[in-house]
């Protein structure tokens, strides 16, 4: 926590929170890891040249972003758009926020680390590895790999519930709608 977020945390409700003592690295739990790994999409943040955030929207099949490690995440990126924003991003400033969403339960889990982006053609074991079906194999132009520095749960409370069609389905054939 940062000096201004603790003099922010001051004005708005008379006392700031004590820093928690951390290590250099937090290491996904067992919680975490199975959080992950059941998200079919992600929003993932990072910084432009000019110092300005950019947002982007990742999906794909559940289990699409791996947990490679204690500390390391890591996903396969598609042809699509050609815009290259996000990787063209990380090659200035290799900053990245994942902040992962699961609607129906209303949880949400932060993911700070830094992001290097792989070109598939020259690592085809870890394209092999990352790919999320063996369909999508020839899809895969790049790899981000994460090292994730630390991690965050939020607050529930203002979370809306939203369910995919899936889920939804579920919900029905289980007689808790309908």
């Amino acid at each position: 926590m940062t000096p201004r977020v603790r003099q922010a945390q001051g004005q708005y409700y008379g006392m700031a929170s004590k820093p928690v003592p951390t290590s250099d690295r937090d290491e996904l739990t067992a919680e975490e890891i199975d959080f992950i790994t059941a998200r079919d999409s992600f929003y993932m943040a990072t910084v432009t040249e000019d110092g300005w955030p950019y947002i982007q929207h990742r999906g794909g099949p559940k289990g699409f972003l791996k947990v490679l490690g204690p500390n390391r995440l890591g996903f396969a990126d598609f042809r699509g758009n050609r815009q290259l924003l996000s990787t063209g991003n990380l090659n200035g400033n290799e900053r990245v926020c994942l902040f992962l969403m699961d609607y129906p339960r209303r949880e949400r889990l932060k993911v700070l680390g830094h992001a290097r982006v792989l070109d598939a053609r020259e690592q085809p074991v870890l394209a092999d590895q990352l790919s999320p079906t063996r369909e999508l194999r020839r899809n895969i132009e790049r790899l981000y790999i994460i090292d994730v520095l630390g991690f965050d749960w939020n607050c529930s409370q203002y979370i809306t519930q939203r369910y995919t069609l899936e889920e939804f389905r579920a919900l029905e054939l289980d007689g808790r709608i309908g």
